[in-house]
């Protein structure tokens, strides 16, 4: 049980909606976005609530320091960064919002794909240089092609709808049965190998576990055909960054929203933004309005949730 009032300290930039309704609540809230590893782990003990999204990584050292510590609020969906098991040992709760922003990564996911497809990066590119490229860019159509979906949770479920709706032939690859769901919007859930031997376009929907990391890989991109395009709005390290340089040349073109590293620092990050096949986003899938609400709307009634229960 908490005694006193709740003290919550929020250490990553998030909705103005957010903070008010924990401020309705009467709770004591210090709003420090971007405050730093050092910093976090002079002051966490002061601290009922922790609010963070992607960029700490909230380990085991920094949950020792949070002798105060009852909940773990994870403003967004992913919780790779956190150490889950050993939180829970200590008895803190861990709260997310894994439904708020789904539309707005599966529609950044469908731009993504359309940028690539039409070459609009290097169209507005030598635009706004001053240059008038009609012609030099040639793109292709979405409809009629294979649209490969790695994971079929929320937001890749809505992406072959989405691809659907374009007229795309939808493959799925899911670890789990889905086969079902997938026909409905007609679809085929297909094996792992498949899936990369007819995609023209794979698109990778999947959290980051020990089975996940780095499974597009240099094995893996030897099966993918000449030509497909890689579009990946989950997790960086999905990814193994060198084995995707190394097969660059003979992609479509490669669409990142995320990185093994964010922000980027080393060289061989720097050299894959900077190939003329490659778009990257700094890591934005749900930078909109909309979704912000929803995860202050969700993450809020979690809170309030485990509070009570406490």
């Amino acid at each position: 049980m908490f005694v006193g009032r709740i003290k919550i300290l929020i250490i990553d930039r998030v909705s103005e909606k957010f903070v008010k309704q924990l401020a309705d609540k009467g709770f004591d809230i210090d709003y420090r976005p971007g405050i730093n590893r050092e910093e976090l782990e002079n002051i966490i003990s002061n601290y009922n609530i922790l609010v963070f999204r992607s960029r700490m990584k909230i380990d085991r050292d920094l949950i020792d320091k949070g002798h105060n510590l009852r909940i773990l609020a994870r403003y967004g969906i992913g919780l790779d960064n956190v150490d889950i098991d050993y939180a829970i040992k200590k008895g803190i709760a861990v709260v997310n919002a894994p439904n708020a922003s789904t539309i707005s990564v599966a529609e950044l996911t469908l731009g993504l794909i359309i940028m690539i497809f039409r070459n609009l990066y290097n169209y507005i590119e030598h635009v706004k240089r001053g240059l008038w490229p009609k012609g030099k860019f040639i793109g292709r159509e979405l409809y009629g092609k294979n649209l490969g979906i790695v994971g079929y949770g929320r937001i890749g479920s809505r992406v072959a709808h989405y691809g659907r709706a374009l007229g795309m032939n939808v493959y799925v690859y899911d670890i789990r049965d889905v086969r079902n769901d997938v026909e409905k919007i007609g679809g085929k859930q297909v094996e792992f190998d498949e899936l990369l031997e007819v995609s023209d376009v794979i698109s990778l929907h999947v959290p980051l576990t020990p089975l996940t990391y780095h499974m597009i890989n240099d094995n893996v991109l030897n099966k993918v055909r000449d030509g497909c395009v890689i579009v990946n709005t989950s997790r960086g390290e999905v990814i193994d960054t060198y084995a995707l340089i190394k097969h660059l040349d003979r992609l479509g073109g490669v669409a990142l929203d995320v990185l093994e590293q964010e922000p980027p620092r080393d060289e061989i990050l720097f050299q894959l933004i900077h190939h003329p096949k490659v778009i990257v986003t700094p890591h934005i899938g749900a930078e909109t309005v909309e979704a912000m609400d929803r995860i202050a709307d969700e993450l809020y009634n979690s809170i309030m949730e485990v509070i009570d229960w406490l």
